[in-house]
């Protein structure tokens, strides 16, 4: 039995959720989301609470029954609230600027690495060593701090390099020096 999938949705004031055959349309102050479903589950409102159903007790059904309520509570969130990862970077000469909406990295190499932000994702820099990026789609804010990240993921010997704020960075420790006797 899927605990997430029975879980209601509470809908914010200020968010329309409108529900036809397969698919759904979020609407809030943030923007609009839509998204298709599988044919397996079924979506009712009742005063501001969205529950979902599954058709049938098949394994796929089970299965699609938690991810499809986890993906309507994320659209109903992003509309509302919206989402936003920050990042940091660590080294010596490391820092991040914000030409329109490209993203330009020093990140150690001979060139400066330009991102652009995707359709949808704002990048932000409050700071030189700080990056934001924030949206209303879950999935595409994760991507892009992701790719983000993977420009410099951090390195284990002196942990410089592009990191989520939270990470922690498993630290080695390195060569032991050689003593002559």
């Amino acid at each position: 039995m899927s605990r997430i999938g029975l879980a209601p949705i509470r809908v914010p004031s200020g968010v329309e959720v409108s529900i036809l055959k397969d698919k759904v349309v979020v609407k809030g102050p943030k923007g609009t989301l839509e998204r298709v479903f599988s044919e397996r589950v079924s979506f009712s409102i009742d005063d501001g609470v969205i529950s979902v159903a599954r058709r049938d007790d098949e394994r796929e059904s089970k299965a699609i029954h938690g991810l499809s309520r986890a993906l309507l509570a994320n659209m109903v969130k992003g509309v509302s609230e919206g989402f936003s990862k920050e990042l940091q970077t660590v080294g010596v000469g490391y820092r991040a600027s914000l030409n329109g909406s490209t993203l330009e990295l020093q990140v150690g190499y001979s060139h400066p690495v330009r991102i652009d932000a995707p359709e949808g994702v704002v990048f932000e820099v409050p700071e030189p060593t700080k990056i934001i990026v924030s949206g209303i789609d879950k999935q595409k804010v994760g991507q892009a701090a992701a790719d983000v990240r993977a420009v410099r993921p951090p390195e284990p010997y002196k942990g410089k390099g592009i990191r989520y704020v939270d990470e922690r960075v498993r630290r080695k420790a390195g060569k032991a020096g050689v003593t002559s006797a």
